[in-house]
């Protein structure tokens, strides 16, 4: 997942340019659509046409719009036109390379985040823009797939959540984003933990390769978390009427969910951050071992070879050339000496 993004291409536009920035799956853009009241009347149905949502802008009952895909301008931009949004919100929910933040206007609420999942070691972010109108709540994805399930689930079963306006609807969406926030970790302390055996164990070069995509995943969940934090904050101390004193109690707790990711993601941090030097200490102490043995190995064999390099000299008259016992003996002399420096690297703890 690429924590950096060309934005170039917005350079000189006038403000409030539809210009989508990220990726495009290709994919057609779809709508689907949960309505529910408080007396257990749900209806779903899905299509690609911005039209037929237009009925639901001002009934009673509240209404999810859900919408897969936000690189196409004309459907966004029907979609503004239908619920009177300001063309810089449209503009910023197709910017996905936006921060999380929150925005107030006179007739709805603005709240940019991050989903954040992760399965096979790789992370997968999506930017999640959300708009809070009196009964509705629209949602912008970049793509099909989300954390949402559960949400839909309650909804179909006429659970609690229905007898609440669109604002705690805003609240479930945003508190399940948080949610995945924590599987996330979770997955990252697991990694944290193989890794320290790792390094201790057989470290090599894939485990740096391995630390420096925690870093990075860790990174890109921190961009999410920390600036949201901000945006819950502004919200929580809004005085807006569309969101009710009863949900914003619920608004809080979602506050005090992100302190706590926060503070697992620094210390997650640390702890990566601390693996490379763990690494490098691995590293250079399993090659003093290497070098101890070699220094070792050299320093017993000088004089073994210095002995041998006296007799393999030619030169007629040298003691001991005709001595019968000659060759034994001095085999036997290099053996004491070996087993001589040996116990005296031992006695000094080198060995």
């Amino acid at each position: 997942m690429p924590i950096f993004t060309r934005i170039s291409k917005k350079a000189g536009m006038p403000p409030g340019s539809l210009i989508h920035i990220g990726e495009e799956t290709g994919d057609p853009i779809t709508i689907t659509v949960m309505d529910y009241d408080a007396g257990g009347n749900v209806t779903e149905l899905c299509t690609r046409d911005p039209a037929i949502i237009s009925r639901y802008r001002d009934t009673p009952s509240v209404t999810w719009i859900n919408i897969d895909g936000i690189y196409d301008t004309k459907i966004i931009r029907m979609i503004g036109e239908i619920f009177s949004i300001h063309p810089l919100t449209l503009e910023d929910l197709m910017n996905t390379t936006q921060r999380p933040k929150y925005e107030e206007y006179p007739d709805y609420l603005f709240l940019v985040q991050r989903m954040l999942t992760r399965s096979d070691g790789e992370i997968r972010s999506e930017q999640v823009s959300l708009i809070i109108t009196k009964t509705c709540v629209l949602s912008f994805q970049e793509r099909v797939g989300d954390v949402f399930d559960p949400i839909r689930l309650r909804i179909r079963n006429k659970g609690k959540m229905i007898k609440y306006g669109a604002d705690f609807l805003c609240y479930s969406l945003t508190d399940t984003i948080v949610d995945a926030y924590f599987e996330v970790l979770e997955s990252f302390g697991e990694d944290i933990e193989v890794l320290e055996d790792t390094l201790i164990q057989n470290p090599g070069p894939d485990t740096v390769i391995s630390i420096r995509r925690l870093k990075r995943d860790l990174i890109a969940l921190r961009k999410a978390v920390w600036p949201l934090r901000e945006a819950l904050s502004s919200l929580e101390r809004s005085d807006t009427p569309l969101i009710s004193d009863q949900t914003g109690i619920y608004f809080r707790d979602i506050y005090d969910h992100t302190i706590q990711v926060i503070d697992a993601v620094e210390t997650q941090r640390d702890l990566t951050g601390g693996m490379l030097d763990l690494y490098l200490s691995t590293i250079s102490f399993k090659m003093n071992e290497v070098m101890k043995v070699l220094t070792i190995i050299a320093t017993i064999f000088i004089p073994l070879t210095f002995i041998a390099g006296i007799y393999g000299m030619n030169f007629a008259y040298m003691p001991e050339l005709d001595w019968e016992i000659g060759y034994p003996a001095t085999l036997l002399l290099m053996l004491c000496l070996s087993l001589l420096m040996l116990g005296y690297f031992r006695k000094k703890r080198w060995i």
